[in-house]
This record gives structure tokens, C-alpha cells and sequence, in this order.
């Protein structure tokens, strides 16, 4: 079966997104907006297009850079890059994490923490090796996940839910329509994999600017929609105040939906979700720890592997240390930060280098900080740790190397 560039971008970028957020996410986000989470999934979506804008056309202006924060370094210079090459650290971390602990959630229960960190390695080992997550691999990934995913709303959709699921009372939550920007950030890591087309790594396969102006609004507004579509069939069987409280949503929505029978299938689903998305996030950083190499800001090395044994212990650390929930919002501010840093990259390129207009950028950089400094405090507070260790670190790097 021939796949044609366009379907090819829309698998490659689904098979990236599809992870952590639309597994996971729902339910930090309902635990600080309640029922008006739904209406942060639309931001968030918003925001990633932006996002997604101006990573393609920096890769247009710079196709051999590798990645974000070389984009920032050639437009904004060392010190905003080191400060942005920290924060995509952070989210990397983060989000692997994420991914790790949802994987354990919903396929081995019983060993979270030592399926998380499995699964982490096992993964970067494979990507150490070579292996990579080919566009095959991606149409049948995304076959698998979306067709699990459809079938969890409708079985939620298609069952009245009971008035007192699992036998509590109500449960208070103290989200409401204040929390919306909160839920937003938490709800961006369900968008979060695009750059797995719009700046490809080197090797990887490259597409056209036309092919993008396709790729990049179906992709997001895939997500847009079967995220939309899930959020709201775990609030319907679940409740804002339940759902708040339940580290597997899709499952325990199926349970009280009298679905236990595709409890099988959604392991399943969930697994292929984490390999194939953590396959992108540990190759992200990586990407970014290459660049940081070749610049002089961290010691240049000859073999590659030892790079893939930094982001894999990053993450390895997150899921030792943070609750995934937490982890899930570190890398959604990480993140954050970094498209911030990435879109004011952006919005400096020359006209020619455009292929969108700069008015996303800049609509991407406030919603980027905005989204950012909405995270929950905890999360908020390790990402600024992290990103003051980082840069640094990093700036302590350079000058060793300087004086030597």
C-alpha cells in the first residue's frame, strides 16, 4: 500500500501525539476546572497550532539545525537557547514520565514504578540501537489508538451512567471556571508531538511546506476532536469530581459504563500509544542534547549512545520522583516555555523564510507564557528549578571549556 505524503505527515504526527494527554490528562485537568476543562482542550489545541507553525518554518529557514534550540540559538542567540534547550529538557522529562506512568497505569497496575522505568529504558536502548518509528509503524499505531479510543466513547456514550458510581457520595473538587487556563496547560501534552513532522530530525523523512499546510491543521484537529470526544465521555460516566480523583480515566470510566470487557483492548491501546509517542519524546531530546554538542555548550563526544543515556535517566528520574500526574504537568510546562522561547525565535524570521504568517507566532508566544505560568504551583516551581539548573550548568560548561 502506497502512503502518500500527505497521510504519511498526518500518521507520523498522530502517532507522536497520541499518548500521555488524552490517557492521563483529563483527569489533573478536571481536578482544577471541573466540567470546564473541556473548554481548555480548545486552547490548548489553539495554542499548539501556533506552536506547530513556528517550528515548520524555522525548520524551513534552518533544515540541518537540529531542532528547537538551535532555532533559538541562530535567532535569539546563546542565552535564551540555553534557557530554552532546559525547558524542552524539563518537558522531555517530564512527558516521558508521563507516558512511562500511564503505560504502567494501564497495563501493569500492580508494578508502576518498575514497568515505568522498563519501559523508559527498553526504549531508549532501542533508539541507541537505531531503530526508529517508521511511517508503517505510525499508520498502524494510530489504527490501534484511535480505534480503541472511539470504542471507550462509545460505550460511555451509549450507557446511562449511574447516578452513584463506585458507591461514593459526592466528592468535593474545587476547580471551576477560574481553572480553565490550568486545565489548558495540562491539556496541551495531548497535542504535544507535532514537531515529529514540522521539524523532523536529521534522517527523518522531510515534507514540503504545501504538505504541511495540509498535515498540520488535520492532525491538530484530529486530536481536537477525539480528545473532545473522550474528555467528554469520561465526564459523562465519571464526573467532574470523580474523574478528578482517578489516576486511569478511560478504564475506571468503563468500568461504572459496564465495560469491563474492553478492558483487554485498552491495555492494549495504551501500550501502543506509550511506545510509539515515547519513541518521539526520547528522540526529542535527544535532538536537543546533539545540538547542545555541537555548539560548545556541552563536550563534544564521538558515539551518540551516551546522549541517549542522558534523556533516558532525565526520565527515569521524573518517574522516581514525581507522581505522574505531576510528571504530566512539569512536562506540559516545560514545554510551554519552550515554545515560548521558540515562537519569539519565530517571529524574527525574514519574510521569505515565512510560509505562515507572523501574527501566529506571536499569538503563540503569549499563549505559550500564559499557559506556562498557569501550571499547578508544584509543577511550576520544579520547572523553574530546572530550568535555573540548566542554563546554569550549561553557561558553568561553556566557560570550563573556554578556559581549558
Amino acid at each position: 500500500m502506497t502512503i502518500t505524503p500527505r497521510a504519511g505527515a498526518v500518521a507520523l504526527a498522530l502517532g507522536a501525539t497520541l499518548g500521555a494527554g488524552v490517557f492521563t490528562g483529563f483527569a489533573p485537568a478536571a481536578a482544577v476546572a471541573g466540567p470546564w476543562f473541556l473548554p481548555g482542550l480548545v486552547l490548548a489545541a489553539v495554542t499548539a497550532l501556533c506552536c506547530a507553525f513556528s517550528t515548520a518554518d524555522q525548520h524551513r529557514a534552518y533544515p540541518d539545525a537540529p531542532g528547537g534550540y538551535a532555532y533559538i540559538r541562530n535567532q535569539l542567540g546563546p542565552w535564551p537557547a540555553r534557557i530554552g534547550a532546559s525547558a524542552h529538557l524539563v518537558g522531555r522529562a517530564g512527558m516521558a514520565a508521563a507516558l512511562a506512568g500511564m503505560f504502567a497505569e494501564y497495563v501493569v497496575p500492580e508494578h508502576r514504578v518498575a514497568a515505568a522505568v522498563g519501559l523508559i529504558v527498553v526504549t531508549a536502548a532501542l533508539g541507541a540501537a537505531g531503530v526508529r518509528w517508521s511511517t508503517g509503524l505510525s499508520v498502524a499505531a494510530v489504527a490501534v489508538v484511535l480505534g480503541v479510543l472511539v470504542l471507550v466513547a462509545l460505550v460511555c456514550f451509549s450507557v446511562a451512567p449511574p447516578e452513584n458510581p463506585f458507591g461514593l457520595g459526592d466528592v468535593p473538587v474545587a476547580g471551576g471556571f477560574d481553572g480553565v487556563m490550568g486545565a489548558s496547560l495540562l491539556l496541551f501534552a495531548v497535542f504535544v508531538g507535532f514537531e515529529r513532522v514540522t521539524a523532523p530530525g536529521r534522517g527523518d523523512r522531510q515534507f514540503s511546506a504545501r504538505v504541511l499546510h495540509f498535515a498540520v491543521p488535520v492532525a491538530i484537529g484530529v486530536v481536537l476532536l477525539v480528545g473532545g470526544a473522550v474528555g467528554a465521555a469520561v465526564l459523562r460516566q465519571l464526573g467532574s469530581a470523580r474523574l478528578a480523583w482517578s489516576p486511569a480515566p478511560l478504564r475506571d470510566a468503563l468500568i461504572v459504563a459496564d465495560g469491563q470487557w474492553l478492558l483487554p483492548v485498552l491495555a492494549v491501546g495504551a501500550a501502543v500509544a506509550a511506545v510509539s509517542s515515547l519513541f518521539f519524546v526520547l528522540g526529542s531530546a535527544r535532538r536537543t542534547l546533539v545540538g547542545l554538542t555541537e555548539t560548545g555548550d556541552l563536550p563534544a563526544i564521538r558515539a551518540g549512545w551516551p546522549l541517549d543515556v542522558v534523556g533516558a535517566a532525565l526520565a527515569v528520574g521524573a518517574v522516581v520522583a514525581l507522581p505522574p500526574a505531576t510528571a504530566l504537568a512539569v512536562g506540559a510546562c516545560g514545554t510551554a516555555f519552550y515554545y515560548g522561547f521558540t515562537n519569539a525565535s519565530a517571529r524574527v524570521l525574514l519574510q521569505e523564510d515565512r510560509t505562515w504568517p507572523m501574527r501566529t507566532a506571536c499569538l503563540g508566544l503569549g499563549l505559550s507564557v500564559l499557559l506556562a505560568m498557569s501550571a499547578p504551583a508544584g509543577a511550576l516551581v520544579i520547572t523553574g528549578v530546572g530550568l535555573a539548573l540548566g542554563t546554569g550548568l550549561l553557561a558553568l560548561g561553556r566557560v570550563r571549556q573556554a578556559v581549558g
